[in-house]
């Protein structure tokens, strides 16, 4: 997988299969997820807007919704040609234009007291800590 030099003004109207792996505070893998979508929008303060795909039997007056990604580019690269399938069921890109991973961390432990079924109970903030991926990803 080839990594060269980016700039945020490329990445307008290009797609990407974005991979996210989200860790708790232990470091413990909680989920992974892949979105797909294409760049619509960047700020240098608010990040890359992708506009997700959604599913083939989406109404065409249903507005696509966003994921906004942070602005660093360490973690984008050229994607392979193929057929990827997102974690949305019936979702998939056809040779997309980039692979892009984060690793995201819980920055504190949730408390028993602070999570009812494993979601935070209303009114309790959780943090994030996003980190580019800076090693190729692996497809096979």
């Amino acid at each position: 997988m080839k990594k060269m030099e980016l700039t945020l003004e490329q990445t307008i109207n290009k797609t990407c299969l974005i991979g996210l792996s989200y860790f708790d505070a232990a470091h413990n893998l909680l989920k992974q997820s892949m979105l797909a979508g294409t760049v619509t929008a960047i700020d240098k303060e608010m990040g890359i807007t992708v506009s997700l795909l959604s599913t083939a039997d989406t109404k065409d007056t249903q507005k696509a919704a966003n994921f906004i990604l942070p602005v660093n580019l360490a973690c984008w690269f050229i994607a392979p040609k193929g057929d990827f399938h997102t974690s949305q069921s019936g979702v998939k890109i056809t040779n997309p234009d980039y692979l892009v991973t984060w690793d995201i961390y819980q920055t504190k432990a949730q408390k028993p007291e602070q999570v009812n079924d494993g979601k935070p109970v209303d009114g309790e903030q959780q943090w994030w800590k996003w980190l580019p991926r800076t090693e190729p990803p692996q497809i096979g």
